[in-house]
């Protein structure tokens, strides 16, 4: 472990690499899409949707008997993606979305898939293989529609569109963020994978760096793992939301948002659980998922109505917000720790 003055100079070049690795990973799946004529929306659910960070974190914890751990990191960084990620670009960058309504039915539906879980108190490995196959079928079906629209890739982007064989379809040179050199669409999805890798390097080396302070000016564990780590497991997600939506790529800011609470409560928990059971306390059936249902589908209605606005960004922060300050008054603990 890195202390004191290195693992600062850690932090700051894991938050540089973090930054670069978006900004490219937002232009390379844009060529990707355009190259290989497939939707923008489903890339960034499979780019940045499964988050590997957050998944080798949870196994890392449950193998070392961490379950309460590990399940706070599946719930904490779901509410977190509607109360702070969705939240913050709502508020910075007011922007239009257009996503179609079973996506959104999907997306607010998917925090009761824990309720026969947290009934039963625990999600053995067997409840791991089901939900693995669950979010299998659920990408299945959003990659079937999205094959079957003929809809531009693009909404809120100023791009040129040409008309093929009855479909419109965007042309993406002219866009600054995206770059402009040739290759064939399959490269670019190679470079997203050099991205994405970048990108989890960057967040792994920001976790390095913070827990090195955290321990040279000895915070207390269990406030870091519930502030800090959940903070900075939550970094990319900014980063993966706000900076497409800023750069007119909407699709990749909301892709990244509901892909990752479906594969939050199906693919995430369901690896985690491979590693061994993990338990469920009562605090979850009364408080915990209550919050992320309501948070979710609060954010389901608000991405439905076409805009999202500043004050839609401050009731989702709102309530992000108060769930924290009840799990320390009333549950007198971190909300990470379940």
């Amino acid at each position: 472990m890195v202390t004191g003055l290195p693992a600062g100079v850690v932090f700051i070049a894991g938050a540089a690499l973090l930054v670069y690795s978006v900004e490219k990973l937002i232009g390379f799946l844009t060529k990707a899409a355009v190259g290989l004529d497939l939707s923008l929306f489903v890339l960034a659910i499979l780019f940045t949707g499964i988050e590997f960070d957050d998944v080798v974190f949870g196994v890392a914890t449950n193998v070392e008997n961490l379950d309460g751990v590990a399940l706070g990191v599946v719930f904490g960084t779901a509410l977190s993606l509607t109360g702070i990620t969705l939240a913050l670009a709502a508020i910075l960058t007011p922007f239009e979305v257009d996503v179609p309504r079973d996506y959104l039915v999907l997306f607010a539906l998917s925090p009761f898939v824990m309720v026969p879980f947290v009934l039963s108190g625990s999600v053995t490995p067997s409840d791991g293989v089901v939900l693995i196959a669950l979010f299998v079928l659920v990408f299945g079906y959003i990659v079937y529609r999205e094959s079957s629209r003929n809809t531009p890739v693009f909404r809120d982007t100023e791009v040129r569109e040409m008309l093929d064989g009855g479909v419109v379809r965007p042309a993406a040179d002219d866009i600054p963020f995206v770059p402009d050199r040739e290759l064939p669409g399959i490269a670019w999805l190679g470079l997203s994978v050099v991205a994405l890798v970048g990108l989890v390097i960057g967040a792994s080396a920001m976790s390095m760096g913070t827990e090195g302070i955290v321990t040279t000016y000895g915070i207390e564990d269990t406030v870091f793992g519930a502030t800090v780590a959940t903070a900075v497991l939550t970094v990319e997600d900014l980063f993966l939301t706000i900076e497409p939506v800023r750069r007119g790529a909407p699709e990749i800011g909301i892709g990244n948002v509901v892909g990752s609470v479906l594969f939050s409560v199906t693919g995430k928990i369901g690896v985690i659980a491979l590693a061994g059971s993990i338990g469920i306390g009562s605090s979850v059936l009364v408080w915990h998922l209550p919050v992320f249902i309501v948070g979710t589908v609060l954010a389901a209605y608000f991405i439905h109505t076409g805009r999202l606005r500043p004050w839609q960004g401050y009731v989702l922060l709102g309530l992000y917000v108060a769930y924290w300050v009840v799990s320390f008054v009333v549950f007198g603990g971190a909300p990470i720790e379940m």
